[in-house]
């Protein structure tokens, strides 16, 4: 499944995972509004690929699957709808490098038509932070930002309003759209090839949106199969968050953990 070490493995058998930005990570939220670090995506690449394998981000952003499979010598492909975004992981993967054979490319194309570039049974991994519903699509009017006295308080920081951006989708057409994808991804998937998902939940007046078990259930009606879901401790991330739901409505905050569900295509089993 891998080239780690018996006991680079043992470490991955942690359920909880945490990880710091370092000098090569983008921070600024005008720059994109939802990063991840390298460290996490190198982490999830190097434990379900090898070198020399084709890993794929359907929404690539700001390019850090792109920036750490190259740096872990495999081939990448990411596809996002903003060409904004697209120059970014660009911008980020600069010059070739030159001490591996990998390549990496980053189109500008709705995760839709992936199947276009792509053989069957040629992906040996899916790793991807996709948007979350319209979790972003609304102003930011929580306190920790009021605290924080910065300039997001009160603005929008969704990707876009394009149509067919799936920030702006309840998470009813949320959900569904994702299964379309990734029913149209799996053939791409070689068998027992993974798919790893960055999502959180939210609150939304006042009900949790549980997306992580929305896309659970669609992902298996396309015929992906759970392995595990490993969660993404983010507390030491966070500078301060606000006092919400105190006295007496008790909320726990979203921004200090994400879940990182994966899945696999089930192998193919011989007939007879």
């Amino acid at each position: 499944i891998n080239c780690l070490t018996a006991k680079e493995w043992l470490k991955a058998q942690i359920g909880v995972w945490q990880f710091n930005y370092g000098s090569e990570d983008i921070r600024d939220k005008k720059i994109h509004p939802a990063t991840f670090p390298l460290s996490l995506s190198s982490k999830v690449i190097e434990l379900f690929s090898h070198q020399g394998e084709l890993v794929v981000d359907p929404f690539v952003g700001s390019g850090t699957t792109l920036v750490s499979a190259r740096s872990l010598n495999r081939n990448s492909l990411g596809f996002d709808l903003s060409e904004k975004y697209i120059e970014l992981s660009n911008s980020r993967l600069g010059s070739d490098d030159l001490f591996n054979g990998s390549n990496q490319q980053a189109i500008c194309d709705d995760a839709r038509n992936i199947s276009k570039y792509i053989e069957d049974e040629s992906i040996s991994l899916i790793w991807t932070s996709p948007p979350y519903a319209n979790l972003l699509n609304r102003k930011r009017k929580n306190k920790s930002r009021r605290d924080r006295k910065n300039d997001q308080l009160g603005k929008i920081e969704q990707y876009s309003q394009d149509d067919r951006d799936l920030g702006t989708y309840s998470i009813e057409k949320y959900s569904e759209s994702m299964g379309d994808i990734f029913e149209n991804l799996l053939p791409l998937l070689k068998p027992k090839g993974h798919c790893v998902i960055n999502v959180p939940d939210m609150w939304w007046e006042n009900k949790r949106i549980t997306i992580h078990v929305s896309l659970i259930d669609e992902l298996r009606k396309r015929g992906y199969e759970l392995r595990n879901i490993i969660i993404w401790d983010r507390t030491n991330l966070v500078n301060r968050i606000g006092i919400f739901g105190w006295p007496s409505n008790y909320i726990t905050m979203g921004v200090t953990f994400e879940y990182l569900l994966d899945f696999w295509r089930p192998p193919i089993l011989d007939e007879g």
